[in-house]
């Protein structure tokens, strides 16, 4: 039972996270032969103030 997590700054839209859930189950049923409807996607939003790089928080850009 394959479990990905997917870590993104807010802001997609439904529709978005809809086809990103979509496409990821399908590339990791043919990848690794395991049927959809145990291919597990968890979606995990950061706010931009609690993600940074280089030094900066995306907030701050």
């Amino acid at each position: 039972m394959p479990i990905v997590t997917i870590k993104m700054i807010e802001g997609r839209t439904e529709e978005q996270k809809r086809a990103l859930v979509e496409e990821v189950t399908q590339a990791v049923s043919k990848t690794v032969n395991a049927p959809v409807e145990n291919v597990s996607i968890i979606i995990e939003e950061m706010s931009k103030n609690h993600y940074a790089t280089g030094g900066v928080r995306y907030s701050d850009k």
